[in-house]
């Protein structure tokens, strides 16, 4: 059986862009991310987060890699959120997306990835 953790449209601050002029000034983007993960029963019957994936430590650390350092493209910054979950947290599938509202004749552009555990 699959349980799965969403945060939908997390909000994070990056300085992201192909141009310096882009990179000038920090971007609102916005990150959904879906965690597969081992199962809900341990920590359900227990009631104690420290055996499930805490969403408020993932969404911390979210932030704080897109505001590490300046990145040109998405796609650098999806690779180096997915790395790092993935060897942070017990999970062991996940998918991201992550929205940029840069195009004015678009609602958004998006990367999306998904990724397994590699033991």
């Amino acid at each position: 059986m699959s349980n799965s953790i969403r945060v939908v449209d997390l909000e994070v601050w990056a300085f992201i862009g192909v141009t310096k002029e882009e990179r000038a000034h920090a971007q609102r983007l916005l990150v959904t991310i879906e965690m597969k993960v081992e199962g809900f029963a341990k920590a359900a019957s227990k009631d104690d987060v420290s055996l499930t994936v805490n969403y408020y430590d993932v969404a911390q650390r979210i932030k704080a890699i897109a505001a590490h350092r300046p990145r040109k493209l998405l796609e650098t910054l999806i690779e180096d959120t997915a790395t790092d979950l993935l060897k942070t947290y017990p999970i062991q599938k996940l998918g991201l997306e992550i929205k940029k509202f840069i195009l004015p004749d678009a609602a958004y552009v998006s990367v999306k990835s998904e990724r397994n555990k590699t033991t």
